[in-house]
């Protein structure tokens, strides 16, 4: 089915676009993050210049390299939240293991989530296994996606592996639908 854009936007959904992710030398740096987070800032600004929903995950973990009161927590300083945009904490790797997100995407009509960003191993797998099986349907966007290097072999493989993975639960589809000009996308 094939709904306009224009009439009834998908929520945007950044997941962990954190600093943390982005910092040489840590353990779970993202090798394709510059790529990734270019991505996600063009299709960030075609949400916000059309006024279209967009929402925030931040992952505030208790684990020993997650430090919530560490600045590598903090927003990417380009996709930093804006007034009017929603944001969510969760502890857990699943967005619903937040009770305010929860709430919040069991009170919407229809649950349409596009989802990009970070910790596609964790943050995005978990959120759209879950969302999956609470009916809300995900569309996630390859080429704005990214998860940390693997501990061996090779990450571009591990990335497609997940993506894969992934598209048990969701649609998988590449920038270049959304900002394109058709003004339609796929749900």
């Amino acid at each position: 089915m094939l709904a306009s854009i224009h009439d009834d936007p998908p929520i945007l959904v950044c997941a962990d676009l954190q600093v943390e992710y982005l910092t040489p030398g840590r353990r779970h740096v993202i090798l394709d993050g510059d790529a990734v987070t270019s991505r996600c800032l063009e299709l960030l600004t075609l949400w916000r210049g059309n006024l279209w929903p967009v929402m925030h995950l931040k992952r505030i973990a208790q684990a020993a390299w997650f430090n919530p009161a560490s600045r590598l927590t903090d927003w990417i300083a380009a996709t930093k939240p804006r007034p009017g945009e929603l944001t969510f904490e969760h502890p857990l790797p699943s967005a619903y293991s937040s009770s305010r997100f929860v709430d919040y995407m069991s009170n919407i009509r229809t649950v349409r989530c596009i989802l990009i960003g970070f910790s596609l191993d964790e943050t995005i797998l978990a959120t759209v296994a879950e969302g999956f099986h609470r009916s809300h349907r995900y569309q996630v966007v390859a080429d704005a996606v990214a998860c940390r290097q693997p501990g061996t072999g090779d990450a571009a493989a591990y990335k497609h592996a997940v993506v894969n993975v992934i598209g048990n639960f969701a649609t998988i589809q590449p920038s270049a639908e959304l900002l394109g000009t058709s003004g339609a996308v796929a749900v």
